[in-house]
């Protein structure tokens, strides 16, 4: 009898990965998706496969989207990357920076749920977490509740009341419990990249949110970050 299957929506990062390994360690089979959506550190890509293939994913899918085209992001467009920016760890000063990419949470659960119908996936991941991040809308847990409800009357298993459930186990980890977590179940960190803005060798800055909020993390852990900074 094959293992009941879930979408996981896999970008390459430290998130990603650990939401794919948690999928698996529930005795599912593993639909990973990607995108390659004109974000200027594409070499998530190359992380997501390594994630993938480490993780014994059922299928990894990469689509190509291009939200270059409608920009409004310093990840699609020609926007500088924030660095060191004030209060990205105090939430009381927490607003939504310019690397938050316009809709996309929205755009890549859509793809995922028309996949999950597809493929006949009982679940679809999402790596959303409300407490260590950069303070995006399409993060919390509210957004993931209307998705569902979405869900159920947008495709023709809703109508059969058999939608797949949007599962965001990390959505209240902080960053280190993300971490610890996924270290508990054999995550390789190294095969993962978070960075905004690497060079050309694929190293990381250390200065943009994604990086400093890793970095932190690892330090409360108490264990270095595997992945090449510059």
């Amino acid at each position: 009898m094959n293992a009941p299957r879930a979408v996981v929506l896999l970008s390459g990062g430290l998130d990603s990965a650990t939401l794919l390994a948690i999928a698996r360690s529930e005795g599912l089979g593993v639909l990973a998706l990607s995108f390659d959506y004109g974000q200027r550190h594409a070499d998530e890509l190359d992380a997501a496969r390594r994630c993938a293939t480490a993780a014994g994913a059922v299928e990894h899918l990469v689509l190509s989207l291009d939200l270059r085209a409608i920009g409004g992001s310093a990840l699609t467009a020609e926007i500088g990357v924030p660095k060191d920016r004030a209060g990205l760890f105090d939430p009381a000063k927490r607003e939504v920076p310019v690397t938050y990419v316009p809709a996309r949470n929205t755009i890549f659960l859509a793809v995922a749920l028309a996949l999950a119908e597809a493929r006949g996936a009982s679940d679809i991941y999402i790596g959303v977490n409300v407490l260590d991040t950069s303070g995006y809308p399409d993060c919390r847990p509210e957004f993931i509740a209307a998705f569902e409800s979405l869900a159920a009357v947008a495709t023709r298993i809703g109508t059969e009341g058999v939608s797949p459930r949007i599962r965001a186990p990390l959505l209240r980890m902080t960053k280190a419990q993300i971490i610890r977590r996924g270290l508990e179940l054999g995550v390789d960190y190294g095969l993962t990249r978070s960075c905004y803005d690497p060079d050309p060798a694929g190293r990381a800055c250390g200065h943009c949110d994604s990086c400093r909020l890793r970095l932190a993390a690892f330090g409360e852990v108490g264990v270095p970050d595997p992945a090449p900074y510059r």
